[in-house]
């Protein structure tokens, strides 16, 4: 399987991350590279570079505002006197009704769901070639290749189409599903991260193009607190082309593979021409966050489950954060995935 990665993306270097009112060092580290570089290469994976897209992928599902505002947002932050060193608004608006703020602290805040996406002078640039590296292995799949994995960091899940949140600024799993809409009618997204996939449900949720189905950690006491419950079915032409399947805390590898079957009879329901895979490796016992307890060979066993589908599918790294095992569960899902095709 090849991976499609570019030495950009290790640029974004946020320091900051706000939690229970705490700032804390920001989990989102460039390190994850090297660890997701070593589990791929251990897989057996050949590590591409992609070309650079253009904005032309990433505005087929953000909108011209957004990409815009985060174009420019940090050199118009660092104008503003007393700024941080780091884009991180402290206001956001209760609701969205259409006025827009013409200030940089104001837009921060209106593009901003939280404090876990600060931005740099490196993120705008390291979030396009996280992006371009997910248009590349949707490109080798719509070639093809049976599946192809995107090392994609920035990850992109929590970004809907005119809001960053939750480390993600571009929704690399959105990006790669429209791209294979030029040539698959119906496309799934299956979503397997501790965390709900909230920016992508956003972006798809009156769609029936796009069937969105995420597993993760139950919302109701854990980010990102306000998507991803059972009663979210989608809208308007969209309504029954989105399930969510939250887990309760802890839930091990018995209970998340169960959920999958669930996921799998799912996307059966919707025959789709093609699967996008985001693949969250923060589900792990020993992650950081805590949420959920798949142990690595539980990850083997995800992939070959997913496998069975025989669907063209672009894999998208979402989350998954530095503990001795990271590079091990990327080896046990890719070497799962391959191994059962």
């Amino acid at each position: 399987m090849k991976t499609f990665y570019a030495e950009e993306q290790r640029r974004h270097d946020p320091k900051a991350f706000l939690s229970t009112g705490m700032q804390k060092p920001n989990p989102e580290q460039p390190e994850r590279v090297e660890r997701l570089l070593a589990g791929s290469r251990a897989a057996g994976s050949t590590i591409h570079r992609p070309a650079s897209y253009g904005l032309t992928p990433i505005a087929a599902v953000h909108t011209p505002e957004y990409i815009e505002f985060l174009t420019h947002i940090f050199e118009r932050w660092q104008r503003m006197e007393g700024a941080s060193a780091e884009v991180i608004p402290n206001v956001h608006p209760f609701a969205r009704n259409g006025s827009y703020p013409a200030g940089a602290a104001g837009q921060a805040g209106y593009h901003m769901a939280d404090t876990a996406c600060p931005i740099s002078a490196e993120t705008f640039d390291s979030a396009c070639w996280s992006a371009w590296s997910a248009v590349a292995a949707t490109e080798a799949v719509m070639s093809g290749e049976p599946a192809a994995y995107a090392l994609c960091r920035p990850p992109g899940h929590h970004a809907f189409a005119d809001v960053a949140g939750g480390f993600c600024f571009f929704n690399n799993s959105a990006i790669a599903a429209q791209r294979l809409r030029a040539t698959a009618s119906r496309v799934a997204i299956l979503d397997v991260d501790l965390h709900h996939g909230n920016g992508t449900q956003g972006i798809f949720y009156a769609r029936p193009d796009v069937l969105t189905v995420s597993l993760h950690a139950d919302p109701s006491r854990f980010y990102p607190f306000f998507w991803g419950h059972a009663d979210e079915r989608g809208e308007a032409t969209g309504l029954g082309y989105n399930l969510n399947l939250p887990l309760a805390r802890k839930s091990g590898d018995t209970e998340f593979l169960e959920a999958l079957g669930h996921a799998i009879s799912r996307i059966r329901a919707f025959t789709p021409d093609a699967l996008v895979v985001a693949l969250g490796l923060d589900a792990f016992e020993g992650d950081p966050f805590g949420g959920l307890s798949v142990t690595t060979s539980g990850f083997a066993r995800i992939a070959e489950a997913i496998a069975q589908l025989r669907l063209p599918t672009v894999i998208v790294q979402e989350g998954g954060y530095l503990c001795d095992a990271l590079g091990d569960n990327l080896t046990a899902f890719l070497t799962g995935f391959s191994g059962a095709n």
